[in-house]
């Protein structure tokens, strides 16, 4: 039986970024180094396949430090963590490595400087995210004020509204964010923004593959986990820039192949922490059923590369 023809267009850059592939290292290296098991505060980053695939070499995965004995070494995830976390590993005199994301790290710095400089904090983010609770816990309660919609700025009650500053969660969609500080800046109009954006490189250069993808394919999968805030922002980039049917799969498995009859062309992405071989994983579930034409659509080069934490270094030398 011949099979319908069916173009894929392949966003280019999708998958892994710099600060996941580092955070997955840093497991992988603490195992060398220290043997299993080596305890990981939350998961190291939101993806199934990738966390098994940790556990099945000897990492075990907790959401408190109070699950982790002493005498283990403990891993805190890219997402960041309070300042309480370290502080208390530090008092119980664990081994412990940070693996949070360097430009999750930077936002962390941004918040604490202007906290010094007198400005309370508004957060653009997401409620209940671990990078989210990261994030506000650098600084003491109250310091750091949530905000999720544009509706939210006109409900925070602000300690000066002429000292105020605004930081952002990574992985948030662009296009929204831009309307959430349009309205911070008309509320508060001496509020001061970070020196460079803190929406991450990875997350707006995904985004914008989708952009260029959308408005020209019957359907669009974008390959991760339901609690990946990046993955999550790219189906509904998808579905305001043009295709109507944008959905998220983890696995080849998910895809509802009924709700896919007649199309002629999907677009697919991955989600940062969303590993290649997923993606190579639903082109071939797309391969036994259609005649398939693959088109790379690629819309920026990623080469940002992040070191490990110096603990590790030397391991990182001897691979």
């Amino acid at each position: 039986m011949t099979k319908p023809p069916l173009t894929i267009h392949l966003a280019a850059p999708r998958g892994f970024c710099a600060g996941v592939d580092r955070a997955i290292k840093i497991v992988e290296m603490a195992l060398q180094k220290w043997g299993a098991p080596v305890y990981v505060r939350h998961e190291i980053v939101h993806n199934k396949f990738v966390v098994d695939g940790l556990r099945a070499k000897g990492a075990v995965f907790v959401e408190e430090l109070d699950d982790c004995p002493d005498d283990r070494p403990v891993i805190f995830s890219a997402h960041g963590v309070a300042k309480t976390v370290p502080a208390e590993a530090a008092r119980r005199e664990m081994i412990y490595v940070d693996a949070t994301c360097p430009l999750v790290s930077k936002v962390h710095i941004e918040a604490e400087r202007h906290s010094e400089n007198g400005l309370q904090i508004v957060m653009i983010g997401h409620a209940g995210h671990p990078e989210t609770i990261g994030t506000m816990g650098q600084l003491p309660e109250g310091e750091v004020l949530l905000v999720e919609t544009e509706e939210d700025v006109n409900r925070i009650t602000v300690r000066d509204p002429d000292k105020l500053a605004f930081v952002t969660q990574t992985t948030l969609s662009v296009d929204d964010t831009i309307g959430i500080v349009a309205a911070l800046q008309a509320r508060f109009p001496n509020i001061v923004g970070p020196h460079k954006e803190d929406i991450c490189y990875a997350t707006t250069n995904r985004q914008e593959a989708v952009k260029a993808i959308a408005p020209g394919v019957d359907a669009i999968l974008v390959v991760g986990a339901p609690n990946s805030s990046n993955s999550r922002r790219l189906v509904e980039v998808g579905a305001k820039n043009g295709c109507a049917y944008s959905q998220l799969v983890q696995r080849a498995a998910e895809i509802d192949w009924r709700a896919l009859d007649g199309v002629r062309s999907v677009g697919i992405t991955a989600g940062a922490s969303a590993p290649e071989v997923l993606v190579n994983e639903v082109i071939d579930a797309f391969r036994d059923r259609f005649d398939v034409t693959v088109e790379q659509v690629e819309t920026a080069v990623e080469r940002v590369n992040f070191k490990v934490p110096r603990v590790l270094r030397d391991i990182e030398m001897e691979a």
